[in-house]
């Protein structure tokens, strides 16, 4: 293992709804999780995330306030992530069942309320709380975390 894989996520929080993705091709888990990903060296964390949203979802957003820190590990792979996700708002676009995400990744992009969540399979267990928590809450930490598919 060479070190932790940073990626960033986006907590978009729109009429009591989180917007989540499920980032299985091939509909290979029904595991979902806030839209983002890996960080590209040399660019800023915001820049970062704007693309990933945007590749992931067709969206634009304003990046706001970090929200949390997770991170999770799989030790057999050597694999190690910190997520960071900041609070979002969509300034741009809207969620066209036409969109596709051009890397094909995301399979899946959807709304929930946060009573539907408890039907649901999603990652990092805190995220509801978060998201759904309040917006000038300190940045809340999870910590390590098994990896789950």
């Amino acid at each position: 293992m060479t070190g932790p894989r940073l990626a960033v996520r986006a907590l978009i929080v729109e009429d009591a709804r989180v917007l989540l993705v499920n980032a299985y091709p091939d509909g290979r888990s029904d595991l979902w999780c806030a839209p983002g990903g890996g960080v590209e060296v040399g660019t800023d964390l915001a820049t970062n995330l704007r693309r990933e949203v945007h590749e992931e979802t067709g969206l634009a957003i304003e990046v706001g306030a970090l929200a949390m820190v997770n991170e999770f590990a799989d030790p057999a792979r050597g694999f190690h992530q910190v997520e960071l996700f900041f609070r979002a708002r969509v300034t741009g676009g809207a969620l066209d069942p036409r969109w596709r995400d051009p890397e094909a990744i995301v399979t899946e992009r959807r709304t929930f309320a946060a009573h539907e969540l408890i039907a649901v399979r999603f990652k990092p267990d805190s995220l509801a709380r978060v998201a759904f928590g309040p917006a000038d809450a300190p940045a809340h930490y999870d910590t390590l975390e098994p990896m789950i598919v």
